[in-house]
């Protein structure tokens, strides 16, 4: 085994984009190069959903696919994924959860063949509190509130029934935003409502290049997974090619330590689990 393949080597990233994001870079079939080179079993791609289902005032065209591209996404994918066969290719999606559009989730969602589908929370009352534009949002904020409301999203996130993994699950410390009271009572709340929905949680590797400095979701969060028997998915939300698998080594290295000797798979939004290599 090569050096580039040390790291990743017989692992799946299920979280990847593509430049029709709009803020991601390269082609899809270089994605699935450095997915082949890193000896990766599985490449899931991932991109961000049309938000025309959002309210008005969230939608950013610099966010996500356009209306008319998800259809050519979807086929782009499947098609990439028919000619390898020393690599497989899954078609995934990421998708806000938005309360009170979830009927306008579910019908596009049901539209396509997806695998799996990553449920996101990345805006709290319209406010994009992971985009670096709206950081400024933070200021005055009462940070402890400010994770619960996030956490309650989250779990209304896992009751709509209209998701398979929980993506980057405490996103609301992207910034170095940490609460300052006990946030585990939080974390459990929040782990049973995805136990309950038999959801998987993404373990999620962004956070290491982020101000956060740490994988998502937090060790303490991840222990409590594994005690609810929550399953897990790897994902390294690549935005660009060089991006994919990175920093799969200290995952692998973590799931060991709390105790996951399995990760998930999905395929038709069927689960299935597949030991760690």
């Amino acid at each position: 085994m090569n050096a580039g393949m040390s790291e990743a080597a017989g692992l799946a990233d299920y979280h990847v984009h593509t430049r029709r994001c709009g803020h991601a870079t390269g082609k899809t079939a270089e994605y699935v190069q450095k997915a082949r080179h890193k000896g990766l079993r599985e490449i899931g791609f991932t991109d961000h959903i049309p938000q025309y289902f959002l309210p008005e005032k969230v939608r950013d065209s610099s966010l996500a696919m356009g209306e008319g591209e998800l259809g050519a996404y979807v086929a782009e994918v499947l098609a990439l994924g028919a000619g390898c066969g020393d690599i497989t290719v899954k078609l995934g999606i990421e998708a806000d959860y938005s309360p009170g559009h979830e009927g306008a989730l579910k019908a596009i969602l049901e539209g396509y063949p997806f695998d799996y589908v990553l449920g996101s929370v990345h805006y709290i009352n319209g406010w994009g509190f992971d985009n670096p534009v709206h950081i400024d949002g933070y200021a005055g904020k009462d940070i402890d509130a400010l994770y619960g409301v996030y956490f309650e999203l989250v779990q209304r996130m896992a009751a709509s029934g209209l998701f398979d993994v929980v993506a980057h699950p405490d996103l609301v410390k992207k910034f170095g935003y940490r609460p300052h009271g006990d946030v585990v009572p939080l974390y459990k709340r929040t782990v049973r409502s995805i136990a309950a929905a038999d959801m998987a949680v993404e373990v999620n590797t962004a956070g290491l290049r982020q101000p956060a400095r740490e994988i998502y979701p937090a060790p303490a969060f991840l222990a409590i997974c594994f005690e609810y028997g929550v399953p897990v998915v790897l994902g390294s939300d690549a935005h660009r090619p060089d991006d994919v698998g990175r920093d799969f080594e200290a995952v692998a290295a973590l799931l060991r330590r709390v105790g996951y000797r399995e990760t998930a798979s999905f395929e038709g939004r069927r689960r299935s689990l597949t030991p760690l290599p």
